[in-house]
């Protein structure tokens, strides 16, 4: 596992005072920065984008988040381990400055648990959260509990001939995230296999426009 996370960025096209919203992409197993870096463009030119390469090497090439003991089941103490790396990085973003940066996680299936298992261990700290294709990472130390996710807003997008995560998984995944999770859950589904649709990100793009728009009417 690497020390400082390897990083590419897209700029927003801001006109405010203060930062711009800030969206993260989370690649799947197998993958890196460069693998989702490719949607940016899909996104509202308002936000800027930070594609991260996650930590782990696997043997087949690429990278991951977390060990795991099988696809979707992963290692409590690894998980973890990354989960401190992301907040580290995250607090060097912060650099000390007054006004929070609003940052949306999006991932894609192992990235989907890592941008679900950061969400999850501090709820308040993250404007909202895509979750692609994947499922949550149970059986860890998260609380996944009722209400763990009340006031997030939450976007969930599969492709409906997707199986290459667990079905068990992905339905407790969408039992909690509908009916436990307390979150602000907007859900879509795909007629496509395991990957991201032009017409997925244009529906996430509309999405984080409406987040903004509405946090900016309850700040305003």
């Amino acid at each position: 596992m690497t020390d400082e996370p390897t990083v590419r960025w897209k700029k927003a096209k801001h006109e405010g005072a203060g930062r711009p919203p800030l969206v993260v992409l989370l690649h799947g197993r197998g993958a890196d920065e460069n693998d989702l870096f490719e949607l940016a463009p899909l996104l509202d030119p308002a936000f800027a984008v930070a594609s991260i390469r996650g930590p782990v090497t696997i043997e087949d090439g690429g990278y991951t988040w977390s060990e795991s003991l099988a696809p979707g089941r992963y290692l409590a103490a690894s998980l973890r381990a990354s989960i401190v790396r992301m907040q580290r990085w995250f607090e060097q973003l912060d650099g000390g400055r007054p006004d929070p940066q609003r940052i949306y996680l999006l991932g894609f299936s192992a990235g989907m648990a890592m941008a679900s298992a950061l969400i999850l261990d501090e709820p308040a700290r993250y404007a909202g959260g895509i979750f692609l294709s994947g499922a949550l990472p149970f059986e860890t130390d998260l609380s996944i509990t009722k209400n763990r996710l009340a006031d997030v807003d939450v976007f969930a997008g599969r492709g409906s001939f997707d199986t290459a995560i667990p079905a068990d998984l992905v339905e407790r995944t969408d039992s909690y995230l509908r009916e436990r999770s307390g979150a602000r859950l907007t859900e879509r589904a795909y007629p496509i296999p395991h990957a991201i649709s032009e017409a997925e990100m244009a529906d996430i793009s509309r999405w984080l426009v409406a987040c903004e728009a509405a946090a900016l009417a309850h700040t305003g």
